[in-house]
């Protein structure tokens, strides 16, 4: 049994395997390349489009959640052992089954890589049946999930690339639908998710695992910088992500009423802004790991949000 591991309450191996690709979070996460498709079109993509481009979201987020462990494998062995464990906290869902499976021996190395290359297969294949571009973006993601996790203790840049994974999925999807979209909806797009996931997820969460990293010698945006700095890079990337969203109605051929101001003022307001605010003031663990927790709710809340505002 390998240091850490608690021997209650097992999960079964489908869920241990969830909880690799972090399923969960996945699932929520998939709401961003459907908002983005419905974003771009103001309609519900032809039904070829939707059922191709669900199991190709399902497989891409579950492979590059996967990829993230199986390359990480040895930093969060090291992190159990020299930490003594794996610290959960509550409404995570990044752990709802359990924590890096592959680390603490609920699953082998091996378990781990076949799963991820068989779903990653399976995005590929789909991605290229949507638009052979939407095959480079995923590639490109992965690579880029590849270097975020190497960068460990390197640079706290690394959140950067952060950023542009998170945004890949979204650009995928606008590929899939307008392979001819303008570039500035695009870098709009982008920017919108790249501060979102910097702001109300990659800081945030790291912040959670700030005594971990300091002692593991990570290179991250709260060890870097401190509490004060990181919060303030919060605060200012979720309110540039909060002006994105707004930017972008004016940039979308769609026509959406505007219930669009309606819902996303605010679901930013809720989800994004005033858990940053908390953070800024009492700057601790349990307030980013809250942020963190809302902020996974703001891709499905806009999908809701631009559904609503397209169709009424």
């Amino acid at each position: 049994m390998e240091p850490g591991v608690s021997t209650v309450s097992t999960p079964s191996r489908m869920k241990l395997f969830m909880a690799l690709s972090r399923t969960p979070h996945g699932l929520l996460d998939m709401a961003t390349p459907a908002l983005a498709a419905l974003f771009w079109l103001g309609a519900i993509p032809s039904l070829r489009v939707v059922m191709i481009g669900i199991i190709t979201a399902f497989a891409g987020y579950t492979a590059v959640y996967a990829l993230n462990d199986v390359v990480d494998y040895r930093e969060d062995k090291r992190k159990i052992r020299e930490c003594g464990g794996l610290q959960c906290l509550a409404g995570d869902p990044d752990a709802v089954y359990a924590r890096h499976p592959l680390a603490q021996g609920m699953l082998s190395l091996r378990e781990g890589i076949v799963w991820t290359l068989a779903w990653g297969a399976l995005a590929l294949f789909g991605a290229w049946i949507l638009n052979p571009v939407c095959a480079l973006i995923f590639i490109l993601g992965c690579l880029a999930e590849t270097v975020y996790c190497l960068m460990l203790r390197l640079s706290w840049t690394r959140t950067l690339v952060s950023g542009a994974v998170k945004s890949a999925g979204g650009l995928a999807a606008i590929c899939a639908v307008a392979p001819k979209a303008p570039p500035l909806f695009l870098i709009g797009f982008f920017l919108w998710f790249f501060s979102w996931e910097i702001g109300g997820q990659n800081v945030p969460n790291d912040w959670s695992d700030l005594e971990e990293d300091v002692r593991m010698g990570a290179k991250t945006v709260p060890v870097r910088f401190g509490p004060e700095r990181s919060a303030r890079i919060v605060l200012g990337c979720l309110a540039g992500a909060v002006f994105m969203s707004l930017a972008l109605f004016w940039l979308t051929p769609a026509r959406l009423s505007p219930i669009y101001f309606v819902g996303s003022i605010p679901a930013a307001l809720f989800l994004l802004l005033l858990p940053a605010w908390k953070l800024y003031g009492q700057k601790n663990s349990q307030n980013a790991s809250a942020l963190f927790n809302r902020a996974s709710y703001y891709p499905l809340t806009m999908f809701i949000v631009i559904l609503l505002s397209a169709v009424l």
